[in-house]
């Protein structure tokens, strides 16, 4: 057999196309969590004159009116997952994934005309559901362009994506706030969007189909080539596995958390008062830098991880569920973060248990591709996705209220047990990781 070595590297390439959609797909979503810290946007949406004193009760009551804009991009979010993961593995990764990116560069920009609460709610479901066709577009990427045993470590480079969009909003959109006001910031960022979908466009084609592709490499790719089935399955049909069941719970569980950091750790930095020293738009970029940056690295060493195990002869089930408790105990400290008054404590435990969950991540994403044939892998992961939506939207609608009653160390307690709790929940539901054979799903597909 081939090894990756000797096999060409065309593929890694295709990863690096896919690091780049998230990184952008990270941007614009992210570029409110930096921009609700900002006075001048606070007052406007709420309709507040611009010389008036924004209050306590004025701030609580933006928190929670921004909890329920959250909310709304995660309820858009959960319909596009399941419409959007449905509609790729039908017309295919190409323009399935564009049509989402035309979506969400749409909402991107259409946000920097918004005037209130209620025009943000609009723009941010907009954008969730655009955004939504990211991953289920990625991860059946993964599945056509890579063997089994290199997909932890290939969705562990793309998904560093994620970390690297939300440090580059950090460094770059409170400097544009400062000096351009908010509404560029959304101007600005919402049109790399359209600058990506452009060049996805004309990059992206199926292994089968790519001239650059050699056939060594193309052979290497298919060496652990499965059958898939050839009629159409049905969410309700895939929803008879308890494989999707032990998927759907880790996205449930762990996604809401992530959000949870991406929403609201500029926040906590600027407004927590038991810190020593308090973040703004001025000084946002080195500590994001820091704690992203160890994400991305957990991304990836997590990817290769559970990719090592298995080279070392473990099975898929033992070196995906180690690393998912390895994971699930890195995030088991962050509840001291909401008590301590070090700044760099704080930075330090938070960017532990950010690079942890993307760890998480990464492992989870292969379960798609590990237990389903790659014709099916994106309606499995909008299903996924559209789970771990529903979870975030029930968080943010509590969080604002809940921060703003008793602060962050509830929700923080919160994301320190979570992952533990849903790996105890998987195991039970999916003792081994078994893949669902095509011949299983075209038999009972005979009786929809």
């Amino acid at each position: 057999m081939q090894t990756p070595t000797t096999s060409g590297s065309f593929r890694w390439r295709i990863v690096a196309l896919l690091f780049l959609a998230t990184t952008i797909n990270y941007i614009d979503r992210q570029v409110l969590s930096f921009t609700m810290t900002d006075e001048v946007f606070r007052k406007e949406m709420l309709d507040i004159a611009p010389d008036a004193t924004l209050t306590k009760e004025a701030t609580d009551r933006f928190k929670v009116l921004y909890g329920d804009v959250d909310a709304a991009f995660k309820f858009a979010y959960a319909i596009g997952f399941l419409l959007v993961g449905w509609l790729i593995d039908r017309i295919g990764t190409k323009r399935g994934f564009s049509l989402g990116i035309l979506v969400w560069s749409i909402a991107a920009v259409l946000t920097t005309f918004v005037g209130n609460m209620t025009g943000l709610r609009w723009t941010r479901a907009f954008l969730g559901l655009g955004e939504a066709a990211n991953f289920p577009a990625a991860i059946k990427t993964i599945a056509e362009w890579f063997p089994r045993r290199e997909r932890s470590f290939a969705s562990g480079l793309f998904n560093a994506g994620t970390n690297v969009g939300i440090i580059l909003t950090a460094l770059v959109i409170p400097y544009v706030i400062l000096q351009f006001g908010w509404r560029s910031s959304f101007l600005v960022t919402g049109l790399l969007g359209f600058g990506l979908l452009i060049f996805w466009w004309f990059t992206y084609s199926k292994p089968e189909r790519n001239p650059k592709l050699s056939p060594d490499e193309l052979a290497y790719i298919r060496s652990d080539s499965e059958k898939v089935p050839r009629a159409n399955v049905s969410w309700a049909r895939l929803l008879g596995y308890k494989q999707t069941w032990a998927f759907a719970i880790g996205k449930f569980m762990a996604d809401p958390i992530w959000w949870f950091f991406m929403s609201w750790l500029p926040d906590f930095f600027n407004s927590n008062d038991a810190l020593d020293q308090k973040l703004d738009l001025k000084s946002f970029g080195v500590p994001f830098l820091i704690i992203y940056v160890v994400s991305d690295a957990g991304s990836i060493f997590f990817g290769w991880l559970s990719t090592q195990f298995m080279r070392w002869g473990w099975s898929a089930n033992r070196a995906r569920k180690t690393t998912l408790l390895i994971c699930a105990l890195c995030v088991v400290p962050i509840f001291f973060a909401a008590q301590t008054s070090s700044l760099t404590v704080a930075i330090a435990l938070i960017s532990l248990a950010t690079a942890a969950h993307q760890g998480w991540a990464a492992n989870m994403y292969t379960f798609a591709s590990d237990l389903f044939p790659k014709n099916v892998v994106a309606s499995v992961t909008g299903i996924g996705g559209m789970f771990g939506a529903v979870g975030g939207i029930l968080l943010a609608l509590l969080a604002g209220r809940i921060i703003t009653a008793f602060g962050y160390l509830p929700m923080f307690i919160i994301a320190s047990c979570t992952y533990l709790l849903a790996l105890i929940i998987i195991h039970l539901v999916l003792p081994k990781l078994e893949p669902v054979k095509a011949e299983e799903l075209e038999k009972s597909n005979q009786f929809i």
